[in-house]
């Protein structure tokens, strides 16, 4: 393709077309691993506007290459999977497949990838390299690491990734250095006791009541055992036990999650957690058995990019519309298992209409488009800025 300077106006043309393929790949949605045609469709596409195209890295993904080969590239980070959501938002564009939805905006991410994917094939010759990687099972926190097994991030010396947040207005991003979100486990306990009749608890070692004290001892611990400057979460969103209403189950196993901003204390979590639980358990009678499992380090965005990233919206959006956030998130993103090896940063996306936007993983969670438009501005200027300053040292 001919350079075009003037990408704005090129991206006014291929809008509709991106919000064509937005609108498809709802309407198509994929769970975790499974996203074999969303990756096809996206492998197309890249290869028809000059992209050199990988397929099955990382299992369903797809990396993408443009511009010098010399093993030196900027890159972004999508993600394409769907979640196991039924969508009740009633567009015209809904998914057609019962109980999986696009409810976490993976499909505007992905569309936001081959909108900049245009824009940089436009801008050719490029000084330097770019990589495109479109990532799968995201929700499972999996993808990451298996496209980093495939060796991605060889070569990558800056790396940049978008998410979508319903709190926040169209139109709008928000920026934040460093800690962006939280390191995330999950969290299984099996309180075993010794069972018996319900109508003789003495007899027995009720694991559903020490379970009880489980849940809710080891937050009372939390706020006098750990330090409140450090805030932690623990929530349990799946208890097991018993099969008759009069029998005390012998035992009880407890499913949860566990968040955290320090990457250092969560580090420590696992030993902290197994001493407060088997300390309560042994103190009626039981014991425990406790599994926990890291899904993903914090988010630490890099100060420099995060600090270039910002100055590039503020050119093309406004200074009003770029936003510091405050607060970093206790959601997880396996985004970060791509910063344990590349510096890089994550920027939210505002993605709510005049009347609001439903949350993550509901149902009812339907961005507004204009946003798709916003994504891709941002990051292709950031991109080309990025490319333009290394040149240039790189030159000197």
């Amino acid at each position: 393709m001919n350079s075009i300077h003037d990408w704005h106006e090129y991206l006014d043309e291929v809008m509709p077309e991106l919000l064509d393929l937005r609108r498809h790949i709802h309407a198509h949605p994929e769970l975790s691993g499974e996203e074999h045609q969303t990756a096809a469709l996206v492998a197309g596409d890249l290869r028809t506007f000059g992209w050199k195209v990988r397929e099955g890295v990382g299992r369903t993904g797809v990396m993408a290459e443009l511009g010098p080969s010399n093993g030196s590239f900027v890159g972004l980070r999508v993600d394409m999977d769907a979640l196991p959501v039924e969508e009740r938002t009633g567009l015209a564009y809904a998914s057609r497949r019962q109980g999986v939805m696009h409810a976490c905006g993976h499909d505007l991410h992905t569309a936001i990838g081959l909108g900049v994917a245009r824009l940089l094939a436009a801008q050719e010759p490029l000084q330097k390299g770019v990589r495109l990687l479109f990532q799968p099972a995201e929700e499972l926190a999996e993808g990451a690491r298996w496209m980093l097994a495939d060796g991605v991030a060889q070569g990558l010396e800056a790396l940049f990734g978008v998410h979508v947040l319903p709190e926040l207005p169209a139109g709008f991003i928000g920026v934040r250095n460093g800690s962006l979100t939280a390191a995330a486990g999950e969290l299984e306990i099996k309180v075993i006791g010794a069972g018996g009749h319900g109508a003789r608890p003495h007899q027995s070692v009720d694991a559903i009541w020490v379970a009880a004290k489980v849940v809710s001892g080891i937050q009372e611990a939390i706020s006098r055992r750990l330090d409140a400057l450090k805030p932690v979460v623990i929530s349990f969103g799946r208890i097991e036990g018993g099969k008759a209403f009069n029998v005390i189950p012998d035992q009880v196993t407890l499913l949860g999650t566990v968040r955290c901003l320090d990457g250092q204390l969560h580090d420590e979590l696992p030993n902290w957690i197994e001493e407060t639980v088997q300390s309560i358990c042994s103190c009626f009678g039981a014991k425990a058995v406790v599994r926990y499992r890291c899904i993903a380090p914090p988010v630490q965005n890099d100060v420099e990019l995060t600090k270039l990233l910002e100055s590039c919206a503020i050119a093309q959006l406004g200074e009003e519309r770029v936003l510091r956030l405050e607060n970093p998130s206790l959601g997880a993103e396996d985004f970060a298992e791509f910063l344990q090896i590349v510096p890089g940063t994550m920027f939210r996306l505002g993605v709510a209409s005049d009347k609001g936007c439903a949350p993550l993983h509901s149902g009812y969670f339907c961005p507004e488009e204009s946003s798709l438009k916003v994504g891709v501005t941002v990051i292709t200027a950031t991109i080309l800025s990025w490319i333009n300053q290394n040149s240039v040292l790189g030159d000197s």
